[in-house]
């Protein structure tokens, strides 16, 4: 255990393992608990639809087809057994440092060095996968139609940055606002595709319903293998599910607010992830899908509603900008939690004024403007690129969390801690099933070839850097450890 969990001394010198005080960490200190219920629950569902959905699902279902909506399903299982134990480590102890917290308490600061780490990696590089989506809508209108990509890249990252360092409150609600929007935004669609399903009305010619499935190669219209290795950018769909359990840091009913949102993460997938696939499915034939576009703004166009095609753009430029705010949030709080370990340079555990960890917004800000030099030199790739290491550090931040709860659970049966009543159920064959899916995502992105393969080779890289920067940090490390 970590030298900055706290232990009475009944425990320090019994023969056998007793229950000890809960794990005490600096990083936690000093935050407004101004995140209320409706915040929660509505960051929980934001997290749960983001630009993966909005943007990456057009050029997804162009390769894989209909089966997409299988990949969504199964992809979605995972996620919320990710989150369920995410919420049950919460439970046992609210911390805005969260998994990285948790990693600290049952592997050690090695083990939280590497969690946040991978964590900053996943949303260093899905802040460039949100401004390059939101400059990739705002080219839909004729109006940006002429402005450089990399300028519109930059504009959304200063917009969201300046929000974002105001407070927890505002964040809280632009996240609440923004939830709102995307919520309503697919609750339309899906009424308006149910009712030209149901009435068979044309889109560009094409009449709803089976045949646009089954008249053009079924399920699989080019086999199980391609909805196989659409997996690894599915996964990235759902990268923002574990923000309700940073947020939970800063509110003060965790226990009684986390398990309903989290709970309502799985119909929620069921109903706007499989369910939307399924609707474009058969609305339109696959084929008539790309990456160029949002699916939905594909289908408005494609019915010529006047005006339709620009609100549901709006939404989704929306959708980038809302996944964006997260990524700052979050990684801002892991950083700080991070830097008073000793893990992090020490500007990134700074606040401000109104409570916010400014130092550590800022530096996944910096590798944003990265991001705009990256739509400047290849516009066309840039979502891709990025979208593939931000997946390598999803995976990474998933399976820290899944070690973190089978941890949890050794300790739990040894006595040492007490698990809350809100569980992961099957532990810990479902922690070991979710390790192993995660594993085979990683072979998967190899065996697909092209950006995938090449970021897998990367793996050997991004292992060399983490170890190099603990052997750089470890010193300080040691010295604040000893101070607790």
């Amino acid at each position: 255990m970590s030298d900055r969990t706290a232990m009475p001394a009944a425990e320090t010198t019994a023969a056998t393992p007793t229950q000890g005080t809960p794990h005490i960490d600096a990083g936690d200190a000093g935050y407004s608990k101004d995140l209320k219920s409706r915040h929660i629950n509505m960051i929980a569902i934001g997290g749960a639809i983001g630009t993966g959905l909005f943007l990456g699902a057009g050029g997804r279902m162009a390769g894989a087809g209909p089966s997409l909506a299988i990949a969504y399903a199964v992809c979605g299982v995972f996620a919320f057994f990710v989150v369920r134990a995410l919420g049950e480590l919460v439970l046992y102890r609210p911390s805005s440092g969260a998994f990285v917290s948790y990693a600290r308490e049952f592997m050690g600061e090695k083990g939280a060095y590497s969690a946040g780490w991978l964590y900053f990696l996943n949303w260093s590089t899905t802040a460039v996968a949100d401004i390059t989506a939101a400059a990739t809508y705002a080219h839909f209108w004729a109006m940006f139609s002429d402005i450089p990509q990399w300028v519109l890249a930059l504009i959304a990252l200063a917009v969201v940055l300046t929000a974002n360092l105001i407070s927890v409150k505002y964040f809280g609600e632009m996240e609440f606002w923004f939830a709102i929007i995307k919520v309503a935004a697919l609750v339309a669609f899906m009424l308006v595709g149910i009712y030209l399903v149901v009435t068979q009305h044309s889109v560009d010619g094409n009449t709803p319903g089976l045949a646009n499935i089954t008249d053009h190669g079924g399920i699989f219209p080019m086999g199980m293998l391609p909805m196989l290795l659409v997996i690894q950018g599915v996964v990235f769909a759902y990268a923002s599910v574990e923000l309700c359990g940073v947020a939970a840091g800063e509110t003060e009913n965790p226990q009684k607010i986390l398990p309903k949102a989290i709970n309502s993460i799985m119909w929620r997938v069921g109903i706007f992830y499989v369910g939307s696939v399924v609707l474009l499915a058969l609305l339109l034939p696959y084929t008539q899908y790309s990456g160029d576009e949002s699916p939905f703004v594909t289908v408005f166009e494609k019915l010529g509603v006047p005006g339709a095609a620009g609100v549901m753009n709006l939404v989704v430029l929306t959708a980038a900008l809302s996944s964006l705010n997260s990524g700052l949030y979050s990684t801002g709080r892991i950083l700080r939690s991070m830097s008073l370990a000793g893990s992090a340079p020490k500007f990134v555990g700074v606040m401000n004024k109104g409570k916010v960890p400014y130092g550590g917004i800022l530096l996944t800000a910096g590798f944003g403007v990265l991001g705009v030099g990256l739509n400047y030199i290849v516009p066309g790739k840039a979502f891709e690129i990025v979208l593939n290491f931000a997946s390598i550090g999803i995976l990474g931040t998933w399976a820290m969390i899944m070690i973190c709860s089978l941890l949890f659970w050794r300790r739990a049966q040894e006595g040492k801690v007490t698990r809350p009543a809100y569980r992961l159920p099957w532990a810990p064959y479902t922690q070991i099933v979710t390790l192993f899916f995660l594993a085979s995502v990683v072979f998967l992105m190899w065996y697909g070839g092209g950006v995938g393969r090449t970021t897998t080779y990367c793996l050997p890289i991004i292992a060399a850097m983490l170890v190099g920067g603990w052997y750089l940090v470890r010193k300080r490390v040691t010295e604040l450890a000893a101070k607790q």
